[in-house]
């Protein structure tokens, strides 16, 4: 009678786990283990478009891998979705950056220099720790000078690089990219691939992609 009991609890115990394996995965993502839900719902642009908030750095390598995925699938979304993005703080060496993103946003030309400004990071080994490497950049990538300057230097880029820190707060960011669903939903490659184990670095960023078509779909059933 001990036996079949302990077989009995065995096989409810198998089956456990293996209804976990089955619900927890980047096809059929749960909540708390390859998203997560803000506390806190924060607000999004009015109409029936999701918005996608990416938060990244340049200066991040995970970022960079990320960045070519996600701008193809934000083409595949169409109309489903609008991008945002914002830039995280680090330190000082790492603002140069920051403001150089903050300041094409504010020139209309954050989208097209994107996947340049990582491409003048990560292969041409620029390092945008200062000012002045920053404006040589913009300068001989078509940018006039002096307008890039006063963009850079004025109040709105300023303010956008003090409501990334108070974001970070209000989203409850600590690791990056991580992407966040219609102001509620928070995925991540890290997040995504949590039942995954030991894969190639592209494989959790494919799981992130695979959440965020899970989370933009939700996003627009509650919209309905």
């Amino acid at each position: 009678m001990r036996f079949l009991t302990s077989i009995k609890l065995l096989g409810i115990a198998i089956l456990s786990v293996a209804a976990f394996g089955a619900a927890a995965s980047p096809q059929n993502p749960v909540n708390g283990t390859e998203y997560a839900t803000l506390p806190v719902a924060q607000p999004v642009p009015a109409g029936k478009k999701i918005e996608v908030l990416e938060f990244f750095a340049y200066w991040c390598p995970h970022c960079n891998a990320f960045e070519p995925l996600l701008a193809d699938w934000v083409k595949k979304q169409g109309d489903n979705v609008v991008l945002r993005r914002i830039h995280v703080p680090k330190s000082d060496l790492t603002l140069p950056q920051q403001k150089l993103f903050f300041t094409l946003e504010a020139m209309g030309a954050a989208e097209q220099n994107q996947a340049k400004v990582f491409y003048a990071m990560h292969v041409q080994r620029e390092r945008f720790t200062k000012d002045e490497q920053v404006f040589d950049w913009v300068a001989k990538n078509g940018f006039d000078r002096k307008k890039f300057i006063a963009t850079y230097r004025s109040l709105p880029v300023q303010n956008r690089v003090k409501q990334a820190d108070k974001a970070m707060t209000d989203y409850g960011i600590d690791t990056w990219p991580t992407v966040v669903i219609d102001g509620r939903y928070k995925t991540s490659p890290q997040l995504a691939s949590t039942t995954l184990g030991d894969e190639p670095e592209i494989e959790y960023h494919k799981a992130a992609l695979t959440v965020m078509n899970h989370l933009v779909a939700k996003a627009k059933a509650e919209k309905k």
